[in-house]
C-alpha cells in the first residue's frame, strides 16, 4: 500500500482503509470532523480527504497518499472525546459521536452548517447519542450557544 504499509492481497476493500493508513503514518493524530462523522455513519457523503487533528504545537506529518486535511486543535479540544477503534487490525483514534458533532458546529469555516445539522439529526434518529449527551458535549467543547436551537428544534414534540 505504501512504504512500510502492507495489506494481504485477498483483503476486502474497506471504505475506512484510508483512516487506518493515516493512523499508521501519524500515530498521535485523531480522525476528526467530516471523516469522523462519515465513520460514525452520520452523514451521507464520503469525504474526499481524510480529516485528522493534531495538537496546536505538534509537528505536521507529510502524507502524500491518501489526500489529507490537517486541523490543529488546542487543549482540551484535542485530547478529550477520543475513542479507540480497530480498522483492519490497526488501532485508529477517532473522536466520539457527540464530540464530532460539537466540533462540526464549533468550526463553521471548516464544516458547512448543513452537514453539522444532518449529523445531529442522524445521531438522534439512529440513537447514537441522547440530547443530554449532545448538549453536554456542546457545552464542553464550546458549541452550546450555536447548537442549542437546532437540538431544541429536532427534539421538540410539536
Amino acid at each position: 500500500m505504501g512504504r512500510g504499509l502492507y495489506r494481504a492481497a485477498d483483503a476486502e476493500a474497506d471504505l475506512n482503509t484510508n483512516l487506518a493508513e493515516v493512523a499508521k503514518r501519524a500515530p498521535k493524530s485523531v480522525i476528526c470532523l467530516v471523516s469522523a462523522l462519515a465513520y460514525h455513519g452520520l452523514i451521507d457523503q464520503l469525504p474526499r480527504k481524510v480529516w485528522f487533528a493534531i495538537g496546536a504545537k505538534d509537528w505536521e506529518p507529510t502524507i502524500a497518499y491518501p489526500p489529507v486535511r490537517v486541523v490543529r486543535f488546542r487543549e482540551p479540544y484535542f485530547s478529550d472525546g477520543v475513542e479507540a477503534h480497530q480498522i483492519g487490525g490497526t488501532p485508529v483514534r477517532i473522536y466520539s459521536v457527540s464530540k464530532s458533532i460539537a466540533d462540526a458546529f464549533r468550526n463553521p469555516k471548516l464544516v458547512d452548517r448543513s452537514v453539522a445539522i444532518e449529523a445531529l439529526k442522524a445521531a438522534l434518529d439512529q440513537r447514537k447519542a441522547t440530547p443530554a449527551v449532545l448538549m453536554q458535549a456542546a457545552a464542553d467543547f464550546g458549541a452550546a450557544k450555536i447548537m442549542r436551537p437546532y437540538l431544541e428544534a429536532l427534539t421538540s414534540n410539536g
